[in-house]
This record gives C-alpha cells, sequence and structure tokens, in this order.
C-alpha cells in the first residue's frame, strides 16, 4: 500500500460556496456607522471591577474576545470571575444593527475569512475583551465547592480590563512546565474536576477527528484540528457558566421567560447497540459505567476509539433551541442537554452568536429583581427563529468547504490507493464509512470492509464541481 506525505490542493474558491449559500460578504452602511459610533448604555451604572486581573485564552489572531476569566483557588472551593463582552450595551434595540444581526444570526467561519455577525470596528475592536483596555463586560460570579461544583451564581454589568490574550497551546505548555498564568493557575484542577462531574451527569464528549482546512502559500490543506488538555478545561468554564444561566432562567418566579439550548436522550436501543460494538472490538465496558466515561478511558487514536466514537454520534442528535415561554412540558428531557447533561443556555458568545445576547439580558434581569426588557420579550421567538435557520446554514456551510477542499486536493489521485480505518460497516442501506489519516478525511467506501480493521481502500472519484469522493475497498 503507498503511503503519502502531506497532500496540498490547487487554490480553492471559496467565494462560490459564499454566493451558493448567499452569505453576505458586505454590512450595510447604516450597520456599520451604527456600530462606529456605539456607546456603553450602561456606563453610568456599572460596577468597576478592573482590579480583577482578567486573561482571554482563543486561538492564535483572534480579534474577537467573547470571555475573559479569572479563577480562584479558595480555602473552600474555587471562585470563578467571568467576563462576558456586554453586546447589550452597545446595540440600540430595533436600530439598523440590532436588525442586521438578528438577519445574520451568527458569525460564519470559511477557510478564507469570516463573515462576521457584527462589523469588525465592534466586534474584533470597541466591545473586543482585548488586552490592557477597558471595557463593558456581563460579570459572572460563581462561587465553587472543593469539587467545583457551583453553590450560588450571579451576573451584573461590569468595566473590566484584561491583562493577557493567551491560546491555547501556550496555556498547555504552561501548564506543562509549571508556570500558568496565576490568574489561571487554578485551571488544570478545576477542570479536570468538571470532566469528572460531567461524567457523573453522564455528559458524552467525543473526540473524532475534527478536520481543519489551512492555508499552505497559495494552495489549502486538510489538518486534523488540534485539541489539548487545555482546551477542554477552558470549555469546562464556559459550560459551567451556560448550566448556571440555564439554572437562573428555570428558577426564576414568575412568567417563565428563558431560552435553552437542548438535545433529546439517545434513541432507545442505541446505548445497547454501542455495548455490542464494543464488546465485538474487545473493548471492556463494564455495566455501571456511563458512555461518556467510557470513551474518554480510550486511546483516541486507536481504532476501537474510531469506531465507537462514531457510533456514538447516534447519541447525540436533535440539538435545537427551547423557548421556556413556549414549553407547557417542563419534564427533564425537555429541558437538559444530554451530551452536557444538565439543562443549559448559550450566554458566552456574544460577539459570535445571536442568543446570547438575549439569554443574557434575562439572566440579568433576574439576577437584579428588574423586569426583562421589552426587546428582548417581544423579539425572543425571532431570534429563535434566525439561530434555527442560521445553525443549519453554518453546518452545510462548513461541510461544503470541507467536501470542496477534500475534492480538488485528491482530483489529480483518483486511481491511487490509500490506508484507512473502518468506522463503520456497511449495512444493507449505507456503505461503509472510514477514515483516512493523510490528507484526515472521513467519507464512504463501497464494498464490505471488516469495522474496526485498518484495511486498503482505492479513490475512484474526486469532483470539486459536485464536491464529492468515493472510494473502494481493495489493493
Amino acid at each position: 500500500m503507498e503511503l503519502h506525505p502531506r497532500i496540498v490542493s490547487a487554490p480553492v474558491d471559496f467565494g462560490a460556496i459564499r454566493s451558493e449559500f448567499g452569505l453576505a460578504s458586505d454590512y450595510p452602511a447604516e450597520a456599520v456607522s451604527a456600530a462606529r459610533d456605539a456607546v456603553d448604555a450602561f456606563a453610568g451604572s456599572r460596577v468597576d471591577r478592573t482590579d480583577i486581573e482578567f486573561v482571554t485564552i482563543d486561538p492564535p489572531g483572534a480579534l474577537d474576545l467573547d470571555q475573559a476569566l479569572h479563577l480562584l483557588r479558595t480555602d473552600t472551593g474555587f471562585t470563578l470571575h467571568y467576563a462576558i463582552a456586554d453586546l447589550g450595551a452597545v446595540i440600540v434595540p430595533d436600530g439598523a444593527l440590532a436588525r442586521e444581526s438578528l438577519a445574520r444570526g451568527q458569525t460564519f467561519y470559511l477557510p478564507d475569512g469570516t463573515v462576521p455577525l457584527h462589523p469588525p470596528v465592534l466586534s474584533e475592536d470597541t466591545a473586543s475583551l482585548l488586552p490592557g483596555v477597558d471595557r463593558p463586560a456581563t460579570l459572572w460570579t460563581i462561587d465553587l465547592d472543593a469539587a467545583a461544583v457551583p453553590r450560588s451564581a450571579t451576573v451584573t454589568r461590569a468595566l473590566v480590563r484584561s491583562r493577557a490574550r493567551l491560546d491555547y497551546a501556550g496555556v498547555q505548555a504552561d501548564a506543562d512546565a509549571g508556570t500558568l498564568h496565576p490568574s489561571i493557575a487554578a485551571l488544570p484542577e478545576f477542570g479536570k474536576l468538571r470532566i469528572e462531574d460531567g461524567f457523573d451527569r453522564g455528559a458524552i464528549s467525543l473526540r473524532l477527528p475534527a478536520q481543519d482546512v489551512v492555508r499552505d502559500g497559495e494552495n489549502w490543506r486538510l489538518e486534523l484540528e488540534p485539541r489539548t488538555e487545555a482546551d477542554d478545561w477552558n470549555e469546562q468554564v464556559s459550560l459551567l457558566t451556560g448550566m448556571c444561566a440555564a439554572r437562573i432562567m428555570l428558577e426564576h418566579k414568575g412568567t417563565p421567560l428563558g431560552l435553552l439550548r437542548t438535545m433529546p436522550p439517545p434513541a432507545p436501543g442505541a446505548v445497547e447497540s454501542m455495548r455490542r460494538t464494543a464488546a465485538a472490538l474487545g473493548v471492556t465496558w463494564p455495566a455501571d459505567m456511563p458512555v461518556g466515561r467510557m470513551l474518554a478511558g480510550l486511546d483516541a487514536n486507536s481504532a476501537e476509539a474510531l469506531v465507537l466514537m462514531s457510533e456514538a454520534t447516534s447519541l447525540l442528535r436533535g440539538a435545537g433551541y427551547t423557548s421556556l415561554a413556549d414549553l407547557d412540558d417542563q419534564s427533564p428531557d425537555r429541558l437538559t442537554h444530554s451530551a452536557i447533561g444538565a439543562p443549559y443556555a448559550h450566554v458566552t458568545a456574544p460577539l459570535r452568536r445571536l442568543a446570547d445576547r438575549y439569554t443574557t439580558e434575562i439572566c440579568l434581569a433576574h439576577c437584579a429583581g428588574t423586569e426583562v426588557p421589552a426587546w428582548v420579550r417581544d423579539g425572543l421567538d425571532t431570534a429563535v427563529d434566525t439561530m434555527r435557520r442560521t445553525d443549519a446554514l453554518a453546518n452545510k456551510v462548513d461541510r461544503a468547504c470541507v467536501d470542496l477542499t477534500e475534492a480538488t486536493i485528491l482530483r489529480p489521485r483518483v486511481g491511487t490507493g490509500f490506508t484507512a480505518v473502518v468506522l463503520r460497516e456497511a449495512t444493507g442501506t449505507r456503505d461503509a464509512e472510514i477514515f483516512l489519516p493523510e490528507p484526515p478525511i472521513l467519507a464512504r467506501c463501497t464494498g464490505e470492509p471488516p469495522e474496526g480493521a485498518t484495511v486498503p481502500v482505492r479513490l475512484t472519484t474526486a469532483d470539486p464541481t459536485t464536491r464529492t469522493i468515493a472510494f473502494t475497498y481493495g489493493d
């Protein structure tokens, strides 16, 4: 079997995908002017917390910095301060910027650039939590016990200042060297405790290879998206805050108002099917061990892990948005995000996602004991519709960019042999699914390769016009 060095493609035209899916390239001038002239509507009533030494953790080069954190280990547990960019304070309800963001719903990420939710003058400058400058923020204060279980949570408007812009690889290197920034020195311990709490709740985190389209000079290549422990620890901060936000909305006494990110429980029989697959692969899975804990214990690079995590995607389907005002049945299954194992709400990425601006205002009002703003009450249903529509669109855009890159990279290699891991065997209704390590590709494959095996496959189709590729089993 022929092995291949890193494979790159000729230039790829992602502009065609923008046109196909109707992604706006330019922001209307009126909305750009509103973003440029935006002022803090709550400047005179904010709590000054510029004394807290916040830091941000984002990918290298990112400028739309939504979150800044400060985590303190105390005698009784932890205190988390989590500052989130305050978009509700700088966007005028019913103004040109509000209307345009309502239409866009979220930022779309393409390999050659973004289609932003807000004009960059706002999202990458005046509203971004950049280091060394004072910024309006919504400040979450969460008190946790020694096991990192929250005891209380509240949110208020504050003025904050980030001290440093960090990235995941740097944080991981500092953690390995024992030189973490003092503001996040407790993050590894906190993150590990929160991950353990997630397993106890039944949370499921998949570590399937994630494809990333990367520029290579004038060309493009596919890489596996890097993932460090620091990514996982930082993710726990955002998940915890979203869970606290959901609790604030659910526990409020009065007319139900709120927006949860939900996912139904796995389909009947799905976990039993996974257990049969694990047994066939020789993976030990005690009867009392939750799915998430079993998956986390596997070597992520092994064929067994790839197969079981691929099958576990069938457990995590049907994610959506649930408005509390429209929900008659408030049973746990209707309120919970099954992958998280708890009720959850989006509140930590308002620069990039419309829903967060609405849910944050609801939590602010509930914590302050004030009325939820009329623009939130009256506009929430429309915002939900926008999020549902643009989530589906974002998934299609992401898939189209990867499919186009795959087909362009592989077009000169039709007829070439590769080595692949079989993630799922063929059935009477669908082809087998395979994973190629280089270039990293998830694809369908004709024939009947055995599940979990490393097998020879041959590329039979690579068509950039239709964005399709096809493999067949055999050398």
